[in-house]
């Protein structure tokens, strides 16, 4: 079992930023992937990113569509996986889960979500 819990969502104008933060309930190092993910309001939930910590590298993917705006990151520590959010843009409004796949067989963990509204 994972638990996660969001928080950092907010409002802010085109331009500017916003860092998530994804607390995780377990040692972030026994968990395979966490991801970013999003749902804006008629659309399908969507993948933003994803950190698949081995060791001390991290692998990362992005969307296209925040690639060189966002980044995902680990706090070993603190047990959290952020997501720095810069230049953000009217369309990137919407609700962003984080989500856990512990053993590599898909994200079957999910936190509540914390809402992002980009206004322009």
């Amino acid at each position: 079992q994972v638990q996660l819990v969001e928080s950092g969502g907010g409002f802010v104008q085109a331009g500017g930023s916003l860092r998530l933060s994804c607390e995780v309930s377990r040692s972030i190092d026994t968990i395979d992937t966490v991801g970013w993910f999003r749902q804006a309001p008629g659309k399908q939930r969507e993948l933003v990113a994803r950190i698949r910590p081995r060791g001390t590298i991290n692998l990362v993917n992005y969307a296209d569509f925040v690639r060189g705006r966002f980044t995902i990151s680990r706090d070993n520590a603190k047990n959290t996986v952020y997501l720095q959010m810069n230049s953000l843009k009217a369309e990137d409004t919407a609700v962003y889960y984080c989500a856990a796949d512990s053993v590599g067989s898909g994200f079957l963990y999910w936190g509540q979500g914390t809402q992002v509204t980009v206004s322009s």
